[in-house]
């Protein structure tokens, strides 16, 4: 129920939906707008009357495809039309953009009918480079698919019928690999007979496998030759000269399982059953045939074993493929997706995961070791590789095949493949998964607030941490019963219970300071900030967060006085992550130092950039200032100058920093290089060190709500513990992925 609430959430905040239509060219002058329309446009439209193709040099009709759907069979929901069909087409549009810088119309099709559908889409043809025909029922998407294809000069795919087939048959190539066997002579048995069921025995027969060792299975049992008066033409295509069954007695002795039926359908007996080292594909969604746990634990022998679910190894997930099959056939304006190009993607990714996987993939994984073998069999969506392997040899076969209508240069094509991957990819979730490795216990202080609440459970849902909520039980039991989340979360309550040590530690550590032991005890019971702040100093949980309803200064102050910073740090910061579409950039300080001298300065900038590190990112520093590297000289623009000075001079810093500098000297390439061609920075700063607090906290609202920038933070830097404060007013989200911020600060702690 709070997953169902969250979903809704995240739908219908302002703008409603997920996706949007942006501009690429400037709007800004009345010029601009001429160009862009009226009487601008009438040139390209008639250069495109004169040659077509010149459709794809004046449009963006290159780079956009329609995802078409009549909401028949939506993935796990059914027949619920077009319409309730819209918030899956605009995922895959998401889906399109993040993984291969695709734009996508989604167009919903109130039409049963396959003739009617074949004429409404055939008719869009102008509009699109290809068409990704989606949720569409069997056998009518069948029929729809090879209408369009037959009808159409553009790529026409239907993604549930050939999406599963090529990601799964790319782990079949390496899992019978890595099991001895040959693809010809494998026995394969499906569960399910739908489109996706068909289309993948289709496919494994390109691949190599052989018709006459393909069992499938519906409902009813084995398809058999008996059978085929009461079964359509596309099961009749795999029925058997087999005696009558059920799937027990297919699966007995064959060499490979491929489930696209229905969850828990198979039982550990039926997994012994088959021959040695048995490969199995349960991809029902969410719930597999057979569990995992369950599936290796009937076996003594090597269990190869993939499934639907990202929680498991070996994920068979479509968007190994659309994105970037799509991707290779608009590059080469290729006329179709044909079966070369499937099986080259296939080919592609078999391949990729035999390969070496880099450090960044392993990260964003938790630094779980990733390694071919029965447990990795297939490259995992974040791996970037994907794109610049799958894409190019799509556009390969398209040109080898006669589909493509134009050629490619092999490294004029990877840069153009970089170009659109963008710089930032996905750092937060960098950290998020290194933290799910290493869950550790996370101190919420002010827990009895909703949204800290929510944020508990989703951290203990998703494996990110285990959560202390800091405040009255009471409280925080109603509320998690009001909400309807299903979970019994961990609890302190400093008003509830002996928490004399707790106080005694407080009294220890601040009796010189003015506090006694009556006020230490009265602190520890009524203020969740110092209760939450011993528990981290004593131990008894690992990180902690604040911050959600108190002045930031405030917030910070128990922390302060009780953690303390680090052993080799004076002076603590705070520090905004900012992502754009083509670079990330750190913001400090932020929060904490209203008037830094050159000391606190160079601190600052030593410790933000081992945080950009924490994000995988390389750092170089920029202290800004409104003068240039000397052209103003007073107390002012001496501090920067100095600071970077004694960051030079300091053998411990390996990172480029230099300053002082106004802010478009450091971001801008052209001005850094073109008239301060001196600077240590060879390459724009991505970490900005403010010469004040009110200066940073201005400049990091500024780009966050002008210049469309994602902010994370502010993360607290320099603590001796995992501390982070948050801005009064923030999101679920936001104290999620702090908190995952604080699980990986505790796990290099």
């Amino acid at each position: 129920m709070g997953l169902d609430e969250d979903a809704l959430e995240y739908h219908r905040v302002d703008p409603p939906g997920k996706i949007e239509i942006s501009t690429t060219k400037p709007t800004n002058t009345q010029r601009d707008l001429s160009l862009a329309y009226s009487p601008g446009v009438a040139a390209p439209c008639m250069e495109i009357y004169d040659e077509e193709d010149d459709v794809y040099t004046y449009t963006a009709k290159g780079n956009l495809v329609g995802v078409v759907s009549n909401g028949s069979a939506v993935l796990g929901l059914g027949d619920i039309g077009a319409a309730a069909s819209k918030p899956v087409m605009e995922g895959k549009g998401v889906l399109f953009k993040r993984f291969a810088d695709i734009d996508v119309f989604d167009v919903e099709l109130e039409e049963a009918d396959p003739e009617k559908l074949v004429e409404a889409v055939e008719m869009m043809e102008p509009t699109f480079g290809g068409i990704n025909l989606e949720d569409i029922k069997a056998p009518e998407c069948f029929v729809i698919e090879e209408r369009l294809r037959e009808e159409m000069s553009i790529p026409v795919f239907h993604d549930d019928q050939h999406g599963t087939a090529i990601i799964s048959g790319a782990a079949l190539l390496n899992a019978v690999d890595i099991a001895g066997k040959s693809i010809d002579e494998i026995e394969i048995v499906f569960s399910g007979a739908g489109a996706s069921a068909i289309a993948t025995a289709r496919f494994y027969v390109s691949l190599g496998a052989r018709k006459e060792n393909i069992t499938m299975c519906d409902s009813t049992g084995i398809i058999t030759e008996s059978r085929a008066p009461e079964i359509n033409e596309y099961k009749r295509e795999f029925a058997r000269d087999l005696p009558e069954g059920d799937l027990a007695d297919a699966m007995e002795g064959a060499d490979v399982f491929v489930g696209l039926s229905a969850g828990g359908i198979v039982s550990g007996e039926m997994v012994a059953s088959m021959a040695a080292d048995p490969i199995i594909f349960a991809m029902a969604n969410p719930d597999p045939e057979i569990g995992y746990e369950e599936a290796k634990a009937a076996r003594e022998d090597t269990v190869i074993m993939a499934t639907g679910r990202s929680d498991y190894p070996n994920q068979v997930n479509n968007v190994l493929g659309f994105p970037f099959i799509f991707r290779g056939a608009l590059d080469v304006r290729a006329t179709e997706i044909n079966e070369a190009m499937k099986v080259a993607c296939a080919e592609a990714l078999a391949d990729l995961a035999r390969e070496d996987v880099p450090d960044a993939v392993l990260k964003a994984y938790g630094d779980q070791p990733l390694q071919f073998g029965p447990e990795y069999i297939l490259p995992k969506p974040v791996d970037p590789r994907v794109l610049f392997q799958v894409a190019p040899a799509v556009a390969r076969a398209a040109i080898d095949s006669g589909a493509a209508r134009s050629e490619i240069d092999p490294e004029a094509y990877r840069e153009r493949l970089e170009a659109r991957l963008g710089k930032s990819r996905e750092l937060m979730r960098v950290v998020l998964n290194k933290a799910m490795s290493d869950p550790k216990r996370v101190a919420l202080a002010e827990g009895g607030d909703e949204k800290m609440i929510r944020a508990a459970y989703q951290l203990a849902e998703q494996g990110l941490a285990e959560p202390v909520l800091v405040g009255d039980a009471a409280e925080i039991d109603r509320t998690t019963t009001r909400l309807g989340l299903e979970f019994d979360p961990e609890v302190a309550d400093p008003s509830a219970g002996d928490h004399e040590e707790y106080a005694d530690r407080l009294h220890e550590l601040r009796k010189r300071n003015g506090i006694t032991r009556s006020e230490a005890e009265e602190l520890v019971r009524r203020d969740s900030n110092y209760f939450a702040s011993v528990m981290v100093e004593r131990g008894d949980a690992d990180a902690m967060l604040t911050g959600l309803t108190h002045h930031y200064p405030s917030a910070l102050r128990p922390p302060l006085e009780v953690i303390g910073t680090a052993d080799d740090v004076e002076y603590a910061a705070g520090v905004y992550m900012l992502t754009f579409q083509s670079r990330v950039i750190f913001v400090a300080d932020a929060t904490v130092n209203q008037n830094p001298d050159e000391e606190v300065l160079a601190e600052v900038t030593a410790q933000t950039a081992k945080l950009a590190r924490r994000f995988n990112v390389e750092p170089r520093a920029a202290l800004l200032s409104y003068s240039n590297f000397g052209s103003v000289d007073n107390e002012g623009t001496r501090k920067p100058r100095k600071a970077a000075e004694s960051l030079r001079a300091d053998p411990a810093v390996d990172f480029p920093v230099d300053g002082e500098m106004q802010a478009d000297t450091a971001v801008v390439e052209e001005i850094l290089q073109g008239t301060y061609e001196f600077s240590e920075l060879e390459e724009p700063a991505n970490v900005l060190v403010f010469p004040n607090l009110e200066a940073g906290n201005i400049a990091y609202k500024l780009l966050q709500r002008l210049g469309g920038a994602d902010a994370i933070g502010p993360m607290l830097v320099g603590m001796d513990e995992p501390v982070h404060v948050l801005q009064r007013g923030d999101e679920v989200k936001d104290i999620v992925n702090l908190a995952g911020v604080a699980v990986v600060d505790a796990q290099q702690n």
